[in-house]
């Protein structure tokens, strides 16, 4: 039996997945979480066989989670929702690692084949993000501003386009505010950005967090 532990922040989706989950007899709802750091946590210390992660959370975006559980869990299934799948967040989700993208807009029969052939070693996209994909092939364009940054570096940058504070920052991630500031120098420095609101601007354009 297969586990799967979804992260989605919009509780009427989450519910509706975790039915599904539920529903199938060869699958096992290993949790859910609403909050990126939260979810993410949970999966390092679970284990699950497929994570099923919304792009846009709070705390933590779900590429982010992806980077890091591709890394810490080579063989998991990663499976990511998109409100929005723009060039950039494709090309983000692929480079992170996805085996598959789904758009919010589909069916729960178009995600209950996403789910199967995910774990079945296959890659699912739904008909927008094919259609992203194609445009990718035919205009290639590099999208690497993040790339610049380390992982703590994204987490902080999500956390300041969300509007917290050096001190509240310190306190999600358990770090000294010293410490905490001292990333958001490096964070702006890197990026050549030196205000909060161009940093806000920039979070959103990278699809970290929405407008």
């Amino acid at each position: 039996m297969k586990s799967i532990y979804v992260i989605e922040d919009q509780q009427i989706l989450r519910e509706l997945v975790c039915r599904l989950i539920e529903d199938q007899s060869d699958l096992h709802l290993a949790g859910q979480s609403g909050d990126g750091l939260e979810g993410l946590q949970a999966c390092k210390e679970m284990k699950p066989d497929m994570a099923i992660i919304d792009i846009m959370l709070p705390s933590l975006n779900g590429l982010e989670i992806v980077r890091q559980l591709r890394k810490a869990f080579p063989s998991i299934k990663l499976l990511v929702f998109s409100g929005h799948p723009s060039r950039e967040r494709v090309q983000a989700s692929l480079k992170a690692g996805v085996n598959g993208i789904v758009h919010k807009n589909a069916s729960v029969d178009e995600l209950e084949t996403a789910i199967k052939r995910v774990l079945n070693g296959e890659s699912f996209m739904s008909t927008q993000v094919l259609e992203i994909m194609r445009e990718i092939m035919l205009n290639p364009q590099v999208t690497d501003s993040l790339d610049q940054l380390t992982r703590r570096e994204r987490e902080i940058l999500q956390l300041i386009a969300e509007g917290h504070t050096t001190k509240e920052v310190a306190v999600r991630l358990d770090i000294s505010v010293k410490t905490a500031d001292t990333h958001r120098s490096n964070v702006m420095s890197k990026l050549d950005i030196h205000d909060v609101a161009s940093l806000t601007r920039f979070a959103i354009q990278q699809g970290l967090v929405e407008a």
